[in-house]
């Protein structure tokens, strides 16, 4: 899943059986409170050709702007990546011929900074979800290579869409449950038994289990690799939850902060 959690819970119980969890109840992310990922983004365009090794998938493509195959657990299966000048570049992703995400990288004039404008729609309804992020040059790529070469930093997400940011758990006995606005959802079993999740174009599966009171980990599967591990923790109030994603293809983690509504 791309999105930035999506959850939204669709399951019911009776106040008369069991006293509502503390986890349950609708969630909205702050992206002002949020952490960026904890490893750079890096890219070599030169010669014509695209590597980007922090992508996942990897891409080792043409910068041609002509579609070209792909493998990965990603929800697409072609990659395109078109040079519109000498600091901008724009790559599509497509799904069986069909566009499912976009991102257009423009770099400053000084070349220190970049602002990134994507969107994607890796969801069973098709449903866009898009962002901008504003990014810090560490790096820089090699002589002669384009202005987007180099390592770079998340310093500042400048928006996102708001079917991202909307969130609504619930946990009822031993049964942790979401689903989010663009139809991706599960209801898994705290014993780690694997579970698909509904809507979700890479065919993942999902594991819980729960760690202590306050904290529920969740373990994200690809043909029984795992690749990404999320903990939801509520505060000792109960009115945030800190949503730490550990992408393990990286080895970078990233964090998200929610407000009860």
């Amino acid at each position: 899943m791309k999105s930035v959690l999506c959850c939204v819970l669709l399951i019911s119980g009776s106040p008369f059986v069991q006293a509502q969890s503390r986890f349950d109840g609708a969630w909205k992310i702050d992206l002002a409170e949020s952490e960026a990922p904890t490893k750079p983004e890096v890219y070599l365009l030169q010669d014509s050709t695209y590597h980007c090794t922090t992508c996942d998938p990897p891409l080792d493509i043409l910068a041609d702007g002509r579609d070209q195959k792909i493998t990965g657990e990603a929800c697409y299966d072609t990659v395109s990546l078109k040079v519109v000048d000498d600091r901008t570049t724009e790559e599509t992703d497509k799904r069986i011929g069909k566009a499912v995400g976009t991102s257009k990288m423009t770099v400053s004039s000084d070349g220190n900074s970049a602002t990134v404008e994507w969107m994607e729609s890796c969801n069973a309804n098709g449903d866009v979800i898009s962002g901008t992020l504003i990014l810090s040059r560490e790096t820089k790529g090699p002589r002669g290579s384009h202005a987007v070469s180099g390592s770079w930093q998340i310093v500042k997400r400048v928006k996102l869409s708001e079917n991202a940011l909307l969130i609504t758990l619930k946990l009822e006995g031993d049964t942790f449950s979401f689903a989010d606005p663009t139809g991706q959802s599960y209801a898994a079993r705290l014993d780690g038994t694997p579970t698909p999740i509904k809507g979700d174009l890479t065919n993942a599966m999902v594991s819980l289990k729960r760690i202590g009171e306050n904290t529920i980990e969740e373990i994200e599967k690809h043909d029984g690799k795992v690749v990404k591990v999320t903990r939801f923790t509520l505060s000792a109030d109960g009115k945030t939850v800190t949503i730490s994603m550990e992408n393990k293809a990286k080895g970078s983690v990233r964090q998200f902060i929610a407000h009860k509504q």
